[in-house]
């Protein structure tokens, strides 16, 4: 990779944790698969070795570390597989950036050091049964009541559900709100509280090793203190902190792309049809040559964007096309390659059809395409 942003410190960096994923994820990933999880002594192994937010201050036990360093740990846990990343970027990238950014002082000298070292797993809870998109529709409440909040409600498709011991919920202070979304707060709901309890692990099509589940709130006690900055305003919060989420997902499946590329481009040198290699045939430099151009076109694009990022700029239209470009090539890549493996791409232990049925799901979460569109679409003033 040719990255501007890329310096020697990168590169010390993304090595350590080559060699680490190499000796303690790739081994273990098909297990990790058939179990439906990646084990808690996973995420303690990955914070003893620094990798788990080195973005915060070293105050709280971090690194200080810039955002390159997110990229390259996004990067090479997708290439592990979806299933890993998916809620190891969550905790690092897009979770405890709130406690960080809207949290008191209080707040992140309880979590942020736990969050660190692998000791508290968290997750945010914003999709409900009824409301996926449409966030200013949710159902659940919350009441106060003294020194806590009583939280009713139910969420679901939540990565890291199971394995939470920190969980942002996305609710409402204020039901009666016009409009809606100034209604809406952030609670952080930890492992233990009362009321709250976890339903089935959910099974997916894909991302089979990854986390997900439905949560349930009855009269769950939340205290007031677990109030994540002011009342009223988890909407906004939510609002700025999309464009980093969303440029991770960008950046997963920019590197899904480039790994299903790799592995096609190996089994179309060694797989023989006619006497000949298929990588000779015409038709498979074409899909190649195509499948190539448009990965090309998406990193370049991407590594603006994460220059851009750091910088501070606000980049929301041009993440927004990112997100639903990027994941919707994915998977033209993922199918094309399939393709190319011919009756192998469909045997499960060819990794093509892993990455085949894991990455439809990124043109969903974290907004769909349709919403990206819609975004794109208000920013051009139409």
């Amino acid at each position: 990779m040719n990255n501007n942003y890329i310096q020697e410190e990168h590169r010390i960096f993304r090595s350590t944790l080559r060699k680490f994923l190499e000796k303690e994820a790739y081994p273990h990933f098909e297990q990790w698969e058939k179990d439906r999880e990646i084990p808690r002594h996973f995420w303690k192994k990955m914070g003893e070795n620094g990798f788990l937010c080195p973005w915060i201050d070293e105050s709280y036990g971090g690194l200080n570390a810039d955002f390159v360093y997110s990229v390259i740990l996004n990067e090479e846990l997708e290439k592990v597989g979806q299933g890993v990343s998916s809620g190891i970027c969550l905790h690092n990238d897009i979770v405890t950036p709130y406690f960080s950014t809207y949290g008191s002082e209080e707040q992140k000298q309880r979590w942020l050091p736990g969050c660190i070292t692998g000791d508290l797993i968290t997750a945010v809870a914003m999709t409900e049964p009824g409301a996926g998109s449409d966030l200013a529709g949710i159902r659940t409440t919350a009441v106060r009541d003294g020194d806590h909040y009583i939280l009713n409600g139910g969420k679901i498709f939540i990565t890291n559900g199971l394995h939470a011991d920190l969980i942002i919920v996305v609710c409402k202070t204020d039901p009666k709100a016009n409009p809606a979304y100034k209604g809406v707060s952030l609670l952080v709901v930890e492992r233990d509280t009362p009321g709250f309890s976890r339903g089935k692990k959910l099974d997916k099509i894909g991302m089979h090793s990854g986390d997900t589940a439905e949560l349930i709130f009855e009269d769950a006690k939340v205290p007031v203190a677990n109030l994540l900055g002011e009342e009223g305003k988890g909407f906004y919060y939510l609002m700025t902190k999309l464009q980093q989420e969303r440029l991770v997902v960008a950046i997963q499946c920019q590197t899904e792309a480039e790994e299903m590329l790799k592995i096609t481009m190996n089994y179309v040198k060694n797989r023989k049809a006619f006497g000949k290699s298929i990588s000779q045939f015409q038709n498979t430099q074409f899909k190649i040559a195509e499948m190539a151009t448009e990965i090309e076109i998406g990193r370049t694009f991407l590594d603006d964007l994460i220059v851009r990022h750091m910088e501070g700029e606000d980049i929301t239209k041009k993440v927004s096309m990112a997100k639903w470009w990027i994941s919707e090539m994915a998977k033209r890549v993922a199918s094309e390659c399939l393709q190319l493996h011919g009756g192998y791409g469909y045997m499960e232990e060819y990794e093509i059809a892993r990455r085949y049925r894991d990455i439809p799901v990124a043109s969903i979460y974290a907004g769909t395409t349709e919403i990206m569109k819609t975004i794109i679409a208000k920013q051009l003033d139409l």
